[in-house]
């Protein structure tokens, strides 16, 4: 063995035993999101209501589809699903970096330091989701490989990908009018087909009625939890931040929906520049998973790592961007990886979160993207 293959196994020792430990001392008595998705399958075992009030914070908010999809988790012992489910987190946020990286137009600079960069500004978000359990990495790993997919030219199952991320994340909804626009008809058939199997999957343990019933209920709990939400200081949404700046109402709906709609242009215009670019997937992917947290009501600021693309096509064309704007993205992206409760303090983080910078750092992010693609880069 030589000295390098050597001390890369040492490494890849040191850190697996590091992630071993952390689960053990910090994360195996948490993962609050894991239990919502295990009760929601033990639920859909027993066919049983999946969305209950009495829950409280920690309302199922899924599709039905998911409960169905989650059901192994109903089975077996506890302590073995949620050792697993960690490893499968920590597994695919490996996939989703070493991914993103091989879609990538070109790569200007070597794998391990676009992935080295990327994890360190996007740690935070990383070591938040792992710890709740949550399965954003999972649909971001999932919009990645498809765009993978396009590239290779197998276009069927990049609309499978695309559906299977709508049933991990409802909001992944916003990259259907990005597969129509791109007229292409087989990725169109495998999302089309994917959904209608998704929304079709809980008649097998519900019935159609029930399976109708549960449909209704899941968009009642959505809209029944998004109000009570937008107070909180972690939530970066354009419907949180107005409601924070001149309070609930109208007037921070009205404005929310503008900062929507212009957001929705941008990812037009982007869109309609495409043939100036040979490989216009992964920046246009990139943008609208950048998106999502900030157009979704429920936007939480960890749901940020869906920019782990934006972040490495902003890494790896940094210097290609104008002056101004190479500075704006780079003090945005580094605001966003130190503003951290440790380092800031109570105080200061609070009044940093209320002020939603995360928010504007990331419509500067999004404005990086789209000078990329002005600027026929990527």
């Amino acid at each position: 063995m030589t000295r390098r293959r050597a001390l890369t196994a040492a490494l890849t020792a040191i850190i697996l035993i590091g992630i071993a430990a952390l689960y053990a001392f910090k994360i195996a008595e948490r993962m609050p999101d894991y239990e919502v998705y295990r009760r929601a399958a033990e639920r859909a075992l027993a066919a049983e209501p999946l969305y209950r009030p009495d829950d409280g914070h920690y309302q199922f908010k899924y599709l039905p589809a998911f409960a169905v999809v989650m059901l192994p988790l109903g089975v077996g012992s506890d302590a073995v699903a949620r050792a697993c489910w960690f490893a499968v987190s920590v597994l695919v946020l490996v996939l989703l970096l070493r991914t993103s990286v091989t879609v990538l137009p070109e790569r200007l600079h070597s794998r391990a330091y676009l992935i080295g960069i990327t994890f360190v500004l996007l740690a935070k978000f990383y070591a938040h989701e792992i710890e709740l359990g949550q399965v954003n990495i999972m649909m971001a790993a999932l919009v990645v490989l498809a765009v993978a997919e396009m590239q290779a030219g197998r276009e069927f199952s990049a609309g499978l990908l695309i559906a299977a991320s709508i049933v991990l994340k409802p909001y992944a909804v916003l990259l259907l009018p990005w597969l129509v626009a791109r007229r292409r008809l087989e990725s169109l058939a495998g999302a089309a087909l994917g959904t209608a199997v998704a929304l079709a999957l809980p008649a097998s343990v519900y019935g159609f009625d029930g399976n109708a019933h549960l449909l209704g209920e899941w968009w009642r709990t959505v809209t029944d939890t998004t109000a009570p939400n937008l107070a909180d200081v972690n939530n970066v949404s354009a419907a949180a931040v107005f409601a924070r700046l001149v309070g609930v109402g109208r007037t921070a709906q009205a404005f929310a929906a503008a900062l929507v709609v212009a957001l929705l242009a941008v990812a037009a215009a982007v869109f309609f520049r495409r043939s100036r670019v040979a490989a216009p997937e992964p920046l246009e992917a990139a943008l609208l998973l950048t998106m999502m947290p900030i157009i979704s009501p429920q936007g939480w600021d960890y749901v940020f790592l869906l920019a782990t693309l934006t972040t490495m096509l902003l890494i790896n064309y940094r210097d290609q961007l104008p002056g101004l704007m190479r500075s704006l993205v780079t003090i945005a992206l580094v605001v966003i990886a130190f503003s951290i409760f440790d380092l800031l303090g109570r105080t200061v983080y609070l009044a940093f979160m209320r002020l939603s910078m995360i928010t504007i750092c990331y419509l500067v992010v999004i404005g990086g993207l789209a000078t990329l693609r002005w600027r026929r880069i990527a």
